[in-house]
């Protein structure tokens, strides 16, 4: 006998839930406003959020349901070209907007970016006067494996590096850097749901891939110089291709290639994250389900991957001094950077409270919105609609964590899960956890998990059904005690 309708897949996000969803936002907005009037979030900050908001949660309803019965082929050129659309408008808009508001295409708070520009500036120079080695332009104009103050790591090379030769291909252009960023956004989302697809199964692939492509804090990377947009992309290849190589019954020599090459260059980019991907490979071969890693892959993949990790620490003085520091930092780092935070000039002094015990049950919500007017907090304020979206899509987020757990499936999609929260675990005790921008590089398998538990939802017991309504309110609730956390600690509130 047929199961009745309400006990089927779903397969395309629900508009009851994107409605609702929508709703809370502008309720939220109305009620700060009306609780804080003198701190009214500026009109410019409000439309950012909520063009934010409903293009994400319009689009996701609409485009999951008009998209799931087409062909494979023509879903994955709906998804790339919609997300690359999308980045495109914004990339545009930003850059004339921020020449226009700042005098400067680099925006607000651009410290890392006006960097990263000027040593690309330089590679691209170095490279045009026949020099080849970069390491020996970082080494002498920017103090690279020097003890000095201001000096650079060796994880700070990679992106410099990458857009040394951008520019060097297109004559220094800052705006056809970010219309390639474009593109790697794009091609995030088309990965996502191949990976969707092989772990879970073609709707809720299609779900995630939709996802991905609208959530806005992925396109706000793309409007800026820096290197999240390309860390992001390298990180899902990366998943992609070992989730592919683990699966696979022969062995691959070109996925080999990719994942090593992308672990060792991710340690120019972020040791923590590079770590956490090699270590969220082991697990994949030591804990995966017979099903889906034989026990022949195990102990080829092992070997290779052990060979890896010995050459890499033991070769690489400047990646074995990054791993050695990484492992050195704890929370007595954590607390002293929240009273600095709470001390300084335009600071709040209520920061000295966080801390990782108060991070770790946020983990997968924050960061909250900005929806009051706060001072230098410009590119918090752009982004609040796309942190909106990711604290309401973290419900089904944690539910895909309870589903998998509870049902034992966990050990079916180790890589992708194992990389996400390894680098939560990473973020809870550092000194960015309530940064969007450290948080970049997990979003997309955020929504591939968030994708799973939507397709779903009636299928497991009716608690996560129920818990979607009462999430709803709470992040109602979180984002007006968010918004009295920040004045409050200014002294506006």
């Amino acid at each position: 006998m047929m199961k009745p309708l309400y006990y089927q897949p779903i397969t395309s996000i629900p508009k009851q839930f994107t409605n609702r969803a929508i709703v809370v936002f502008i309720s939220a907005l109305l009620t700060v406003s009306m609780l804080f009037n003198n701190a009214i979030l500026d009109w410019k900050w409000m439309l950012f959020g909520l063009v934010q908001v409903v293009v994400f949660f319009y689009f996701a309803s609409n485009w999951t349901y008009q998209w799931q019965r087409v062909s494979y082929k023509k879903f994955a050129q709906n998804v790339f070209l919609s997300a690359l659309m999308l980045r495109l408008i914004y990339v545009l808009f930003t850059y004339w907007f921020y020449t226009q508001v700042t005098g400067s295409p680099f925006g607000y708070d651009n410290g890392d970016a006006t960097f990263y520009d000027e040593a690309a500036r330089d590679g691209a120079a170095w490279i045009r006067d026949g020099h080849l080695n970069l390491m020996e332009l970082y080494r002498t104009r920017y103090g690279l494996g020097s003890s000095m103050r201001g000096s650079i790591g060796y994880s700070d090379i990679g992106f410099p590096m990458y857009l040394s030769y951008i520019y060097l291909l297109t004559n220094n252009s800052i705006l056809l850097a970010r219309l390639l960023n474009c593109v790697w956004g794009a091609w995030t989302a088309l990965l996502i749901y191949k990976i969707g697809v092989r772990n879970f199964g073609e709707p809720i692939g299609r779900m995630a891939g939709v996802l991905v492509s609208l959530m806005p804090s992925l396109w706000y990377y793309c409007g800026t110089q820096l290197k999240e947009v390309w860390m992001v992309f390298l990180v899902v290849l990366f998943v992609e291709q070992g989730d592919y190589l683990l699966r696979e019954r022969h062995l691959k020599a070109v996925p080999v290639v990719i994942v090593s090459v992308i672990v060792l260059y991710m340690f120019m980019m972020r040791t923590a994250l590079a770590a956490v991907m090699v270590i969220a490979f082991l697990c994949a071969l030591v804990f995966s389900s017979t099903r889906i890693v034989k026990w022949g892959q195990r102990v080829i993949y092992g070997v290779l991957a052990a060979v890896f990790v010995v050459l890499v620490l033991f070769a690489n003085t400047n990646i074995r001094s990054d791993f050695e520091s990484m492992i050195e930092t704890n929370s007595s780092e954590q607390a002293g950077n929240m009273q600095w935070r709470s001390r300084r000039e335009n600071g709040n002094s209520l920061a000295r409270y966080a801390s990782a015990s108060v991070f770790a049950p946020l983990i997968f919500t924050i960061p909250f919105p900005t929806i009051v007017e706060t001072p230098h907090q410009e590119v918090q304020k752009i982004a609040n609609g796309g942190n909106f979206d990711k604290n309401i899509i973290s419900y089904f987020t944690i539910a895909a964590m309870f589903m998998l757990l509870l049902s034992g499936n966990w050990r079916k999609h180790i890589l992708p899960l194992f990389v996400m929260l390894g680098y939560l675990v990473v973020l809870v005790f550092s000194n960015f956890a309530q940064s969007g921008r450290f948080h970049q590089p997990i979003v997309p398998f955020e929504m591939l998990f968030a994708a799973y538990a939507i397709g779903r939802l009636n299928i497991e017991k009716p608690i996560y059904r129920k818990g979607v309504n009462y999430w709803l309110i709470l992040m109602f609730l979180a984002d007006i005690a968010w918004s009295w956390f920040k004045l409050r600690g200014r002294g506006m509130a």
